[in-house]
């Protein structure tokens, strides 16, 4: 089935553009600029599209991301630390993003004669984000399906939306992904900070993974800090 993957540059789409060219299956990917904190992700994604041999779209949105006001990623709002599973880290929320993204996807990869878009959203991700949870990936599946009727067929891929993180880090490991060629880091520093809810839980998966995390950290033991306040 020829994909699309929607590639933040992040350990889980990298993972996942990873396992897509492996099964022979991967077109190209498909990047968006919504105005976030930082560009190391984007190169993030660029450098992948180039390792696996696949075209790079990188999508200007943002001037829709600047009327998504009020997220932690677009504004001058300080990135919280901690576990993902705080309410702190609701302001991490950037209203209707994969939706957003998704819509966009969708209307590349029919005009590019696809067989399906392909997004890394997983299980950790359900507490705080709304958009990647199984209810939205099966009504926009439909949704799609209804807005293009006619005129191909394109699916949603979401392999990971049931699993854990630390399963795409298993996944990624499987498939010889450079996770030191990823990043994940919200703060944009020299190094991951090690202190965000995605670099706590980066850590946290590739120990549940039983995978050496390559990543350095500024912060490499907070993680644990974080993990036992949240189970407190």
């Amino acid at each position: 089935m020829k994909t699309i993957v929607i590639c933040s540059g992040g350990l889980d789409s990298v993972s996942l553009a990873h396992s897509v060219a492996a099964q022979g299956n991967l077109m190209g990917l498909v990047a968006f600029d919504y105005g976030q904190r930082h560009a190391k992700e984007l190169d993030s994604a660029r450098a992948c599209a180039k390792r696996l041999g696949v075209w790079f779209q990188l999508v200007d949105l943002r001037a829709a991301g600047a009327l998504l006001s009020g997220s932690a990623l677009t504004d001058n709002v300080e990135v919280p630390d901690g576990h993902y599973a705080e309410e702190s880290m609701r302001i991490t929320v950037v209203p209707n993003r994969n939706a957003i993204m998704l819509t966009v996807a969708f209307g590349i990869a029919q005009a590019r004669g696809a067989e399906a878009v392909a997004t890394a959203v997983h299980g950790g991700d359900h507490f705080i984000y709304p958009d990647c949870r199984p209810g939205f990936v099966e009504a926009f599946d439909t949704m799609q399906a209804h807005a293009m009727e006619g005129y191909g067929r394109v699916r949603l891929l979401a392999p990971f939306v049931h699993q854990p993180k630390s399963a795409i880090v298993t996944e990624g490991a499987r498939h010889n992904t450079p996770f030191a060629e990823t990043w994940s880091c919200y703060k944009g520093g020299e190094i991951h900070c090690g202190r965000c809810g995605t670099c706590v839980e980066r850590r946290e998966a590739f120990h549940l993974a039983g995978v050496e995390d390559p990543t350095p950290y500024a912060d490499p033991d907070f993680w644990r800090a974080a993990i036992a306040a949240k189970e407190a």
